[in-house]
């Protein structure tokens, strides 16, 4: 039986499990309360009667030290008994004492006062056939012992109206307050109630989506700072998993599309290196001179793409903060390396003017040589590969606010808005006509800004027609791995 109780009850909404929790809350207060007022009341009224039995008894104390006995009877329904109780021998009753069939209580009582110091003795006792009476007890003189008894059934009829008042009354109370609780906390749960049903709106809601989102939130003002922040953190742990969802979403566009992108740049090399494969099989059938070409550019795409899968390597490694990564910093003179990378440019594009401003006095930053100086080729192969012949190119090397700056810029045509927010992605590229010979696989720029970031920086495109500007920003105080 219990266990069935306790089944039922786990049952109950919140709401009517703290609605029962009140009401049984309540009745201990009111127990408690009622008991309290009960005892108190019945002691005052019987205290009141005390007193009464004295007044009396001063009365009657008189004339039963005059005559011997009590002559008039002072209230309807109350005894008097006058007792002589000297020499030590059992207490005798003397003449005329209004008493009632049974004396033994009134025996009793004047029997213990001669036996005792205390003067005068208060008792409760039981009359056979009359019913419960208050007795008091005083020594009228020497040896003579005065016993008056008052009724207490007013007393009891008036404790027991107050205690059936008393359950009336808290019985109502009890049920209002019961009723008028629920009613309140199922207003005060609403709050909660509409978030379960936001919840289980969400729980229908299909994740799978690749561009899932939560359209759903807990709306609604009411119930309390606790309601409040709760709901805000409701909506705050929805808005967190609609960032994940976007996030992810993204993540996936970004994955299918480099996939894409990375099957379409590899089998370009791969279907080349397999028709030379298949010419060079008739190599003997060839002059010299076209076994020769033929095996050039057999190396030539195997090269490329050994290039392209070194760059997908390097991007995966940065991208997973490897613990081992692929970084090996030293102390290195960041104006001697944009020197080298300079001198290389010239070398193999002497089309585009390059001018140089570093100054003289040697910049020391703890960095990878090598590749601080890839993201400087990349740079600078960048500006000479998307600009015409006779283009000027520029790179300047400055310290600002313990930043080393290293700014690459071109005179060129510039590149469209559109296309600026995306020229970091992977295979990515401007010009969609530029053959992959000249315009390269489209990671140069995806590998520039990985490793900036790697060595704890950044790099930043500011472009406009008749200029392009790429600024790469390095820490003074050596490589901090930028959060991901």
């Amino acid at each position: 039986m219990t266990r069935r109780l306790r089944a039922a009850y786990r049952r109950l909404r919140l709401g009517t499990r703290l609605a029962l929790g009140l009401g049984v809350l309540s009745l201990v207060v009111f127990a408690v309360v009622g008991t309290a007022l009960t005892t108190y009341m019945r002691d005052y009224l019987e205290r009141q009667q005390g007193e009464q039995l004295k007044l009396v008894q001063v009365t009657q104390s008189k004339d039963a030290a005059v005559h011997g006995t009590v002559r008039k009877q002072s209230y309807y329904g109350w005894y008097t008994a006058v007792y002589d109780v000297r020499g030590g021998a059992a207490p005798r009753l003397r003449a005329r004492a209004v008493v009632p069939a049974d004396t033994r209580p009134f025996t009793a009582l004047a029997r213990e006062l001669a036996r005792s110091d205390d003067d005068p003795l208060l008792r409760t006792a039981r009359i056979e056939g009359e019913g419960r009476y208050r007795l008091r007890a005083c020594e009228v003189e020497p040896g003579v012992v005065l016993v008056s008894a008052a009724p207490m059934a007013a007393v009891e009829a008036t404790v027991q109206q107050l205690i059936t008042v008393q359950v009336v009354v808290f019985a109502l109370a009890l049920l209002a307050l019961v009723f008028a609780g629920r009613t309140m906390l199922r207003r005060g749960l609403q709050p909660l109630s509409d978030m379960a049903h936001t919840a289980h709106g969400i729980a229908s809601h299909d994740l799978t989506e690749s561009a899932a989102r939560l359209p759903l939130r807990a709306d609604g003002p009411g119930g309390g700072p606790e309601v409040e922040e709760l709901r805000t953190a409701f909506n705050t742990m929805l808005e967190h998993i609609d960032d994940s969802l976007a996030v992810r979403a993204a993540a996936e566009r970004r994955l299918r599309r480099f996939v894409a992108d990375a099957s379409h740049e590899l089998r370009t090399p791969l279907m080349s290196v397999r028709g030379y494969a298949d010419l060079f099989q008739y190599a003997a059938a060839n002059a010299p001179g076209e076994r020769d070409r033929h095996l050039a550019r057999l190396r030539a795409e195997a090269a490329r793409m050994g290039v392209l899968l070194d760059d997908l390597l390097l991007l995966a490694r940065l991208d997973a903060a490897e613990v081992e990564a692929p970084l090996r910093p030293e102390e290195t003179d960041l104006a001697e390396l944009v020197r080298q990378a300079a001198d290389a440019f010239r070398a193999g594009h002497p089309d585009h003017p390059l001018a140089v401003r570093c100054g003289e006095a040697p910049l020391t930053l703890r960095l990878d040589p090598q590749r601080v100086r890839q993201v400087l080729d990349n740079l600078l192969t960048n500006a000479a590969v998307h600009t015409p012949p006779g283009t000027d190119v520029r790179v300047e090397v400055a310290v600002s606010g313990g930043t080393a700056l290293v700014r690459v810029a071109d005179a060129g045509p510039g590149i469209p808005p559109e296309d600026r927010e995306r020229v970091f992605d992977r295979f990515y590229r401007v010009d969609k006509a530029r053959s992959r010979d000249r315009g390269g696989s489209g990671l140069g720029l995806a590998v520039a800004q990985s490793l900036v970031r790697a060595h704890g920086g950044a790099i930043t495109l500011s472009s406009a027609p008749g200029t392009t500007a790429f600024t790469v920003r390095l820490p003074l105080n050596g490589p901090v791995p930028a959060h991901r």
